[in-house]
């Protein structure tokens, strides 16, 4: 391997690195030799200890993506290695699964890509300006492990614009599917993975949908925020009397809608665009000498995200809190509530201590029976906080 460019920590923050967390700072820096952006550089304590290989940007707050602990190069065959390490992991967790996540970047060791295997099409998006210059060593393995039919770039995230990259969407390889069948946990979902929110789907909820269906035999359910259907057809198929999905999105809910019909589930499930927030304050509104019967026997909230940063945390919580206290208001004595938070910004015990919030608010006494994360096809690494994003309860209102 040719000599790379080097990069030297300033004291004390290489312990950070040596856990195995692999974004340097710019701050974290001390000096940096000749290297140009995208170029791979050779990380080096203040004594001057090799800690590993990475990918430089020097207009990124993230200045380098450590990739390998050794000073391996970073070619195909590297590439190779790891994305056959993740899909490994995927075949132990998730052996029955066609769709999933096949590389979760940094919790696949490949911070600044993500590959989503929908069938045989594959969604890359590449978040770092190195692993951007890269793409073409990466779909020749892509092409080489999986033989799709298509590979498709998605690449529109906001953290593209902080690497100085421009959006980028189309065909890498094969020809643009438009809408197509996939199959999760036997039922089937047309995606659209150009156009559609996320790649096409919420495969981080894979496991999710099942757990959750299994609580709705003989329920009446409202599924808020209820996109493709993913958990209201789950439910529908476990054998709910019914299912009522609501999401703001016109497009979302025609599809969830087309979903349903083409899993026989219609007769049992059906969808309304509606902004949520709403049509639970209306629903959940009482007159000063009116009682509210609570109609429903199983409640799902799976909001997006309420906060990309840490300043519009509290702005979040109060929302989150809001849509706890109309579902609890909605929600009968023996109903369960199952209920998820998707925000990196907000750990798992703040979103609890909100939903207990709701529940002293609206008297609702809980007893906590599940909790709920990611599908291991996004796989957690505590060493690295930001892979873990998803959090979840489920809670049985006693009365």
């Amino acid at each position: 391997m040719s000599k790379l460019p080097e990069v030297t920590l300033r004291r004390g923050e290489q312990d950070r690195i040596v856990a195995g967390h692999p974004w340097i700072y710019q701050s974290s820096i001390q000096k940096v030799e000749t290297a140009a952006d995208g170029d791979i550089v050779l990380v080096k304590d203040f004594r001057g200890k090799q800690l590993g290989v990475g990918f430089y940007n020097s207009k990124s707050r993230i200045a380098v993506r450590v990739l390998s602990p050794e000073p391996v190069e970073i070619n195909q065959a590297f590439f190779e290695r790891r994305i056959l390490a993740a899909l490994e992991v995927r075949r132990r967790r998730l052996p029955e699964a066609t769709s999933f996540r096949v590389v979760n970047a940094e919790s696949d060791f490949l911070s600044g890509l993500i590959v989503d295997k929908y069938e045989d099409v594959l969604v890359v998006q590449t978040s770092s300006l190195g692993m951007d210059r890269r793409k073409t060593e990466i779909v020749e393995v892509l092409k080489n492990i999986f033989s799709p039919r298509a590979i498709i770039e998605r690449n529109e995230s906001a953290s593209r614009k902080f690497e100085g990259l421009a959006d980028s969407n189309g065909p890498l390889a094969g020809e643009l599917p438009g809408r197509f069948p996939i199959k999760l946990n036997g039922l089937s979902f047309e995606v659209d993975v150009l156009d559609g929110h996320k790649t096409g789907l919420y495969l981080d909820q894979q496991v999710n949908y099942e757990l959750v269906g299994r609580l709705a035999q003989g329920a009446n359910v409202l599924d808020c925020f209820s996109f493709l259907g993913g958990f209201a057809l789950h439910c529908a198929r476990a054998g709910a009397a019914n299912v009522y999905g609501l999401d703001q999105s016109e497009e979302a809910v025609k599809a969830a809608g087309v979903n349903a019909a083409a899993n026989g589930l219609a007769d049992r499930c059906s969808f309304a665009t509606a902004n949520v927030f709403d049509w639970l304050k209306e629903r959940s509104h009482t007159g000063p000498h009116e009682k509210l019967i609570p109609p429903y026997d199983l409640i799902i909230l799976d909001p997006p995200s309420f906060t990309r940063t840490r300043e519009a945390v509290p702005n979040a919580l109060r929302g989150y809190k809001e849509i706890h206290v109309r579902a609890f208001k909605l929600l009968k004595p023996g109903g369960m509530l199952a209920t998820f938070c998707c925000s990196h910004h907000v750990d798992a015990t703040t979103f609890r201590d909100v939903i207990l919030s709701a529940a002293y608010d609206t008297r609702s006494l809980l007893r906590q029976t599940a909790i709920f994360s990611q599908s291991p096809d996004h796989p957690i690494i505590p060493m690295i906080p930001e892979t873990e994003y998803l959090k979840g309860f489920l809670f049985e209102k006693v009365a």
